[in-house]
């Protein structure tokens, strides 16, 4: 998506945002929002003693300050009627027995403005939960702020981390059992770090580690941290070119790979830079090392020194890089992501206050550690807050609670489908003997929400929406079925991100008759951007390894002239309280009958359709046809596929611009290694039976069937001879 590309609105006169409260300091902030939900809250629960005490200084006090703050949120949105519509609100002062000086007042409000209604409305209902997001925004800020004004950074948050518990289990490895306590992983990522030294690379050098999870990959890129070394986190599903795209896009000098992916190395050897330094973490014969290579690292560690290292120099701050992580690479090739310090530290933090995690809390992370969510948001809650976190090798559905009984963990994290795939399995006993109390993930499909809640009693679901390397992360903190987050309806200004208006069909920002993006209104899709303050922790974007790709997700002229954003790439949808619903990643949406089809929900009810079946929605180009028409790939193990059943669940389930007018019908459909659907491939082979084995159907709307497409169908549906 071209980020400087727009188109104009159809309505030039829509209000732009205008963030003004960037500027504010955080007390300002704080002052402001406590002030307002104070006083509703104040005005909610104390009706009866306001009727008998209408006059009372505190009620006086408490009507200033919310007329007040609300005159001065209206004024800094720039919008007149809000004003006026503020006044409106007082009209229940009346309620409380106030002076009809004041109804009067209130009712040439509601007259000027009829908002104030629906604003009080939105507040009482919203005041506790923006509150508390409130809360977790200060806390996590102030604690940055602090870090950077001592020149601190993760490794002096893990040391402080370390004299708290120094005998505490901080990673538990699944595989085995092996138990590593806070003390043994801080010695252990030293000895890394002294043996980083001694093979002389410097600070700002790159270290790629391709290995499947275990807590040497932590004490792994920690030890290189310690010396300035970044550690590039590959991806261990990847493969030849893929694989070799990652290793060059991070520039790294060495790899240390695991002996469980040697095969994968083997393939690309021949292609590896002869001057990157091969390491190989587990058992493999001397002839398979000398083929590869490659060095034992295991010896080397065992004679390194376990006192901590010299710091780097110069030493490195909070907004200075951490290590990299790759994009999943849904929409193509994986990015490099620069994961500063400071990006480390909020993410963990957020989970951790957002959620209520405790400090006693047993997390059980199968995750992959080349992931965010793997490597901070489960991980990290080790290293900043002291969580014991159980390391599992890789995700395993059938083994899943037995394990959580086992390691008695209370909280578990999930991501893409993990969640439809526990609900696939076969009921067991286990699966309500456990003491999990918060499942913290994204991707949840509302779909699923209810009924994973309900078979494992899980009383709490943590869902969020983020990326590696955005600055508009949002999180449900409340439990709202289906939600990925919210902003505040009453105090948008405290975090400043929006749903702006984009071309669906093109993904090219709207805009207004200034040049600036239009904001949606509730219940319009959107584009979910965020401004960027590089001076600000919580609002900064440090890009990809990638200058041009950096350039690709920056916007400009977004909320106000001049200034920047960035762009999610995924489409949301916000209600009339704030909550946000994910709708779908960016350019999966497509246009079919002059309507707009979700290729999210689609897939939520196919699959539910199929009793939890993966299913890959798409849209596909039909020669002469306006629109693209949808095409379902799906994932048929058994070769039981019945596409006359299918049609009719389909026909009482979808309307009809939404039923799949194309079938493939595969033994697996292809995901990531975070378990989300990959439809790249998919979508460039579209219906041609020519390009695989699997069984291609086309809906044949007349005859009310499926028909198989061979070569004959197939050309007809192309010279545009078939009607559709």
């Amino acid at each position: 998506m071209n980020s400087s590309s727009s188109s104009t609105a159809a309505n030039s006169s829509s209000t732009s945002i205008q963030p003004s409260g960037l500027g504010m300091s955080i007390f300002t902030m704080t002052f402001g929002a406590i002030s307002n939900l104070t006083a509703l809250a104040i005005l909610a629960k104390s009706r009866v003693r306001f009727r008998r005490q209408s006059k009372t200084p505190f009620l006086i006090l408490t009507v200033a300050l919310l007329f007040a703050d609300l005159v001065v949120v209206a004024h800094r949105m720039h919008n007149a009627a809000s004003v006026s519509a503020s006044l409106g609100s007082l009209g229940l002062l009346r309620f409380f027995g106030v002076s009809w000086s004041w109804s009067l007042a209130a009712g040439l409000g509601v007259y000027l403005g009829t908002k104030s209604w629906k604003y009080f409305y939105i507040a009482a209902h919203t005041a506790r939960r923006d509150l508390n997001g409130l809360y977790v925004l200060v806390r996590v800020k102030l604690a940055l702020w602090s870090y950077m004004k001592n020149g601190s950074n993760i490794l002096d948050v893990f040391a402080e981390t370390v004299k708290r518990h120094p005998n505490k289990p901080a990673l538990i490895y699944e595989a085995t059992g092996e138990t590593w306590t806070f003390t043994q992983l801080d010695e252990l990522s030293n000895a890394v770090a002294h043996w980083a030294q001694d093979q002389g690379w410097l600070s700002g050098d790159v270290v790629a580690l391709f290995m499947e999870s275990r807590p040497l990959q932590v004490a792994l890129w920690l030890g290189f941290a310690k010396v300035g070394v970044e550690a590039a986190l590959i991806n261990f599903n990847l493969r030849q070119d893929s694989l070799m795209h990652c290793l060059e896009a991070s520039g790294c000098r060495a790899i240390v790979f695991g002996a469980e992916l040697a095969d994968a190395i083997q393939d690309v050897s021949a292609a590896l830079n002869p001057s990157m330094v091969r390491f190989c973490s587990g058992e493999l014969s001397a002839a398979q090392l000398t083929g590869l290579k490659a060095q034992p690292l295991e010896p080397l560690l065992l004679c390194a020194a376990r006192h901590p290292p010299s710091p780097c120099h110069p030493p490195k701050g909070m907004n200075d890089r951490l290590f990299y992580i790759y994009t999943s690479g849904t929409t193509g090739l994986p990015k490099a992501a620069i994961v500063v310090h400071s990006r480390y530290y909020r993410i963990a933090a957020f989970g951790y206050f957002a959620f209520c995690m405790r400090p006693d809390d047993i997390i059980y992370d199968c995750l992959p550690l080349y992931h965010s969510a793997g490597n901070i948001v489960g991980v990290g809650q080790c290293l900043i807050n002291g969580l014991t976190v159980v390391v599992k090798r890789k995700f395993s559905a059938s083994r899943f609670w037995d394990d959580c009984i086992k390691y008695n963990c209370t909280i578990i994290q999930y991501i893409g489908e993990i969640c439809r795939y526990l609900l696939s399995q076969p009921e067991q006993l286990s699966e309500k003997r456990h003491k999990v109390r918060l499942a913290v993930g994204n991707g949840l499909r509302p779909s699923v929400w209810e009924a994973f809640t309900q078979r494992f009693a899980v009383k709490q679901i943590g869902e969020f929406y983020g990326a590696t390397e955005c600055n508009c992360s949002i999180a449900n903190m409340d439990g709202k079925v289906g939600a990925c987050g919210f902003n505040s309806r009453i105090l948008p200004f405290v975090y400043p991100i929006r749903l702006v208006k984009i071309d669906e069909d093109t993904m090219e920002l709207v805009r207004d008759s200034r040049g600036l993006c239009v904001p949606c209104q509730p219940g319009e899709p959107g584009l979910l951007v965020g401004h960027i303050n590089q001076k600000d922790p919580l609002r900064r974007f440090d890009g990809y390894a990638n200058p041009e790709a950096t350039k690709k997700k920056i916007a400009h002229n977004v909320f106000k002239k001049n200034d920047t954003a960035y762009l999610s790439g995924d489409v949301l949808v916000m209600d009339d309280f704030g909550y946000m619903y994910f709708r779908d990643r960016g350019g999966d949406t497509f246009r079919w009958r002059g309507e707009n089809v979700s290729t999210t929900e689609v897939e939520g009810i196919l699959s539910n359709l199929l009793n939890q079946t993966d299913v890959a929605v798409y849209g596909v180009v039909v020669p002469g046809v306006e629109g693209k028409a949808g095409m379902a790939a799906i994932a048929d193990t058994t070769g039981s596929f019945d596409p006359n059943s299918f049609l009719q669940k389909v026909q009482q389930a979808l309307p009809s611009y939404s039923r799949p007018v194309f079938l493939r019908i595969s033994p697996q459909v292809d995901t990531t290694g975070t378990f989300k659907i990959q439809k790249t491939r998919l979508q460039r082979e579209g219906y041609d039976p020519h390009h695989s084995t699997d069984q291609v159907y086309f809906l044949n709307s007349r005859a009310a069937r499926y028909d198989i497409i061979d070569e004959e169908l197939y050309n007809a549906i192309i010279e545009g001879n078939v009607s559709l």
